[in-house]
């Protein structure tokens, strides 16, 4: 794990912890978030298209058994859900910017019930410049709702009115594999979905693509 990463989450989640360290806490999770991005955006910099549908560890356990498009489509539709239907109560970046049309995503939901070669399949149909384009703006987004909340909505529960506004949304797939997030997210507070989602969710899925990227620069 990258260290530096680790640590400034790490020192995040302790500071939300505390009201008076809270503010530098939401200061931490931008820094540890800017960083991160940077290394999202070397992606497109640095790989070819073909590059974000490879799949070098298809038969494989763990993040890094998916591809580069679709781990990004995954952080940024969970986060978009996550920030907008579930804290903000309001519309997705997704459906309020047509992004489903402009990225031509054959899908809506977080990609969580995508297998192996399903998955690649689905990284090819993405159009990339679009869906750089939705990344930021939800990151953005994310980070303009979280600096207008206050510490006192940190132990909040996200309401029933919400848990059923996002199943009738359909953007959770009622797979096995992809249904428990609506039951794992709605049984956090805001504070837990901070920690998650729009953090340590990063860590994970990033370093799993510099690990694909590795992979794909070696052979």
């Amino acid at each position: 794990m990258n260290k530096e990463w680790s640590q400034l989450n790490k020192e995040m989640q302790n500071q939300i912890k505390n009201k008076n360290n809270y503010k530098t806490g939401i200061d931490t999770l931008f820094t540890f978030r800017k960083m991160i991005m940077e290394t999202i955006d070397s992606f497109r910099n640095e790989l070819e298209r073909d590059d974000f549908n490879a799949i070098p560890f298809i038969n494989v356990d763990g993040y890094h058994s998916k591809t580069i498009a679709y781990s990004l489509w995954h952080i940024f539709r969970i986060e978009d859900i996550v920030a907008h239907t579930l804290i903000n109560g309001d519309d997705q970046v997704f459906f309020a910017k047509d992004y489903q049309n402009r990225i031509c995503a054959p899908i809506i939901t977080t990609g969580n019930e995508l297998v192996k070669q399903q998955i690649a399949d689905f990284s090819k149909e993405l159009e990339l410049d679009e869906l750089y384009k939705y990344i930021h703006e939800v990151k953005e987004s994310t980070e303009m709702i979280l600096s207008n909340l206050p510490y006192s909505e940190m132990k909040t529960k996200i309401s029933d009115e919400r848990k059923e506004t996002l199943k009738a949304l359909n953007v959770v797939s009622d797979d096995d594999k992809a249904i428990w997030l609506i039951d794992y997210w709605c049984g956090k507070d805001i504070r837990g979905l901070i920690q998650m989602p729009f953090s340590r969710h990063w860590i994970m899925h990033v370093e799993a693509s510099l690990r694909i990227k590795d992979k794909i620069k070696r052979s």
